[in-house]
């Protein structure tokens, strides 16, 4: 296999072109993954507690059935993750207010940032600190990288 015999790190082909970049994106993935996961248990949330917290900070205020179509779980489930996630402070639910049958949850952003930001402040200062290293063109290069890799918003 490429990337064993060519001095490459393990995982990498380098018979691809960006296969390095595959590789590293790989591991980071990996790695957001875990690190979600190890502080979502150390606020006593579960991952799709987690996966909520993050959809409500992308997108703003979302109805119970735009969170079961963003996160692919059911209904029911989603009425599960809600209730804890209102037990625990972290969001609420209310009435529209242009369509006052309608509820859409909102985020507590006092709450996250109290109990949750504090968790990831450094994966925030390490981010910071890579960007600072580069360059005004360098620092597009990456946002249109990253921008061209996220699947249009719905």
């Amino acid at each position: 296999m490429a990337g064993e015999q060519d001095g490459a790190p393990h995982g990498v082909d380098s018979d691809v072109p960006g296969g390095d970049v595959a590789y590293l994106l790989q591991r980071l993935i990996a790695q957001a993954v875990l690190s979600n996961h190890e502080i979502a248990q150390r606020l006593g949330l579960g991952s799709s507690d987690s996966q909520f917290l993050t959809l409500l900070q992308v997108h703003g205020p979302l109805t119970p059935g735009e969170l079961a179509r963003l996160s692919r779980l059911t209904t029911g489930t989603v009425t599960g993750v809600l209730d804890r996630l209102e037990g625990n402070g972290f969001v609420r639910r209310e009435r529209d207010a242009t369509a006052r049958r309608k509820v859409v949850v909102v985020l507590d952003r006092e709450a996250l940032a109290e109990r949750v930001a504090p968790h990831y402040a450094g994966h925030a200062e390490a981010a910071r600190a890579a960007l600072a290293r580069r360059t005004p063109a360098e620092r597009a290069a990456v946002l249109a990288f990253l921008t061209d890799l996220l699947p249009p918003q719905a």
